[in-house]
């Protein structure tokens, strides 16, 4: 998870940027195109994140795939959803900008594209559509075939009955 603090000034109907670690970030222009719109604020009026959005735009998330073979897949856009163990949805909300990224745990990650998340479900795995599965990975169909899966990334045995999230997500053009 990224720390992504942006302030920002107001000047006529221009926003200068204050401080952001992502330089021309959609959240940044979000902010800005606010912040000229809001006919309260003044000359020097600060906007951070948590005065917008409820607070929601005070962390960026990242959505990190481990393995390589999944970076062909997200970038051809077969790739769509993710189906990650437990529940994920207090973290990851519809409507939220994210980074799709790769890379190793406590390593380096390269960053694929931003995304917006559509849909996040809380089931059991049991309750996967096939569309889920084959969003998650084009080359899986059933029910086993995702267990086996998700118990390869996660090293632990599951069941049907376990609960994962699917998170699914579109590429923002930039």
């Amino acid at each position: 998870m990224v720390k992504h603090g942006i302030g920002l000034f107001v000047l006529g109907r221009e926003c200068q940027p204050w401080f952001q670690p992502v330089r021309h970030s959609i959240t940044s222009m979000l902010a800005c195109a606010l912040a000229a719109r809001m006919p309260s604020m003044t000359y020097n009026e600060w906007i951070t994140d948590s005065d917008w959005l409820g607070g929601i735009t005070d962390l960026m998330f990242a959505i990190n795939f481990y393995a390589e073979a999944y970076v062909d897949l997200l970038r051809k856009g077969r790739k769509t959803a993710t189906i990650r163990r437990g529940d994920k949805s207090a973290k990851y909300q519809p409507g939220m900008i994210v980074w799709i990224t790769t890379g190793r745990r406590n390593g380096p990650r390269h960053k694929l594209f931003t995304a917006i998340i559509d849909s996040v479900a809380v089931k059991p795995i049991s309750d996967l559509t096939p569309r889920e599965i084959e969003r998650e990975n084009p080359e899986i169909r059933t029910h086993d075939e995702a267990i086996a899966l998700l118990e390869r990334v996660y090293g632990v045995p599951l069941t049907p009955a376990d609960t994962v999230t699917v998170i699914q997500f579109s590429q923002v053009i930039e």
